[in-house]
């Protein structure tokens, strides 16, 4: 399977300046080629290297590889948006936000991702340095640094790109790694339910309760203080708002990696199956008052369950993922349903048989239920593939974390 390590780079100032200059050089070049595409309507990357390969390289003093990248980046980023549009993420065709989207060529921000191959990057594990090509000629000796564990990863299974990233002043590398897969558990003694939420972020048909209310505090108060900062628009309320930004975030990407390790290693540990609830467009379902809006758009639970379907397929845990309707409102010794057996958000009590539980863990238990049920009828595990990185230039790839930062909303492709 493939996954991504993210190392940081230590360069001198030198370094940096040949670094900046590669990225500003790499993103103007796509944002011309993006225009290019857009004109021309062409978006496939072999068509659209016809149409711009020799200009990019003459331009902006670009190396073969890097031009090709370039234009690969483009194409990815019109495929991406194509692929948001069809999904609804700009609202309905021929709405004011769809138009903005699709109305206009896409631009690349000047400190965009930039992917690199082993032509144009050189790894030294052993000295923790790396050779990497800019726009000043080819850096030697760039020191990075990282966890013990990821260095041991990139040692032993560093395979295809990296992308080049530079964020909040530091400069990084996110390399793809290909790590063995343990042989799947095809035989599991039971499923350990998970019932996702706001209050309680998980909560284990063991009766493990993840609770959520240290970081809903966080959110509303980092929300507040956001909100406070933008009023005043001074010069340092701007450069504090700068030093916060994605505070919130990587404080719920730390929590959600530490629940997904718990609930994997005890999955593992036990011989059992994960089963997990199908919360796909619960955001487009649901209608809540205004005040409420803030709080379930900023529900991470998409990624909880990625990160504990990936840790599970790099153990060999069966992952399922089950129709969530009435678990809350289900028994979990009777099967009686009645939305007034949920007395409350942490209350359940069945107006049939009078079982009386916590009601996130009586959800779980149906969630378990459910899992073994369709784990019975023969479903796979829905365990799926992290995303992968970049490939070999002219493949299709997937999606990386460095590619929220490479572009704005700009074009859908005429006739797509």
């Amino acid at each position: 399977m493939k996954l991504v390590v993210q190392v940081k780079l230590l360069p001198t100032p030198m370094q940096a300046e040949a670094l900046k200059a590669t990225l500003r050089a790499c993103n103007e070049a796509a944002t011309w080629v993006s225009r290019i595409a857009f004109e021309e309507g062409v978006y496939r990357n072999f068509a659209l290297r016809r149409h711009t390969y020799e200009s990019v390289k003459q331009r902006w003093g670009l190396g073969a590889q890097a031009a090709q990248h370039v234009i690969k980046k483009t194409c990815d980023a019109y495929a991406t948006l194509r692929a948001n549009l069809r999904a609804g993420r700009y609202g309905r065709p021929g709405s004011k936000h769809y138009r903005r989207a699709a109305g206009k060529p896409l631009t690349f921000g000047s400190e965009g991702g930039q992917p690199y191959d082993d032509r144009m990057l050189s790894w030294r594990v052993e000295q923790s340095t790396v050779s990497i090509w800019t726009v000043a000629g080819r850096v030697k000796g760039l020191a990075f640094t990282g966890a013990v564990e990821q260095l041991v990863t990139l040692a032993q299974y560093r395979q295809g790109e990296s992308d080049l990233l530079h964020r909040d002043g530091m400069w990084f590398l996110n390399v793809t790694c290909e790590v063995p897969e343990v042989e799947p558990n095809a035989d599991p003694v039971d499923f350990l339910g998970i019932d996702l939420g706001i209050v309680n972020i998980a909560t284990t048909s063991d009766g493990q309760i993840m609770a959520g209310r240290q970081l809903n505090r966080v959110r509303v108060r980092e929300r507040t203080l956001r909100q406070k900062l933008q009023r005043k628009n001074t010069a340092s309320a701007k450069r504090r708002l700068k030093k916060r930004r994605r505070k919130e975030a990587r404080r719920a990407k730390d929590i959600n990696h530490k629940i997904a390790k718990s609930v994997v290693a005890e999955a593992e540990r036990t011989g059992r199956g994960i089963a997990l609830e199908d919360l796909t467009g619960i955001r487009e379902r649901v209608r809540l008052r205004k005040p409420q809006r803030a709080t379930l758009h900023s529900w991470s639970f998409h990624q909880l369950g990625e990160f504990i379907a990936y840790k599970a397929r790099r153990v060999g845990v069966p992952v399922v993922h089950v129709n969530p309707a009435y678990t809350s409102r289900t028994c979990a010794e009777c099967g009686h349903v009645n939305k007034a057996n949920r007395v409350s958000q942490s209350r359940f009590a069945c107006r049939s048989c009078g079982f009386v539980d916590h009601a996130d863990r009586n959800g779980s238990r149906n969630i378990r239920a459910r899992g073994m049920e369709l784990w019975r009828r023969g479903a796979q595990s829905t365990a799926p593939a992290v995303p992968r990185p970049r490939g070999t230039t002219g493949r299709k790839r997937g999606i990386t974390a460095s590619d929220a930062t490479l572009c704005k909303p700009g074009a859908l492709i005429p006739g797509s």
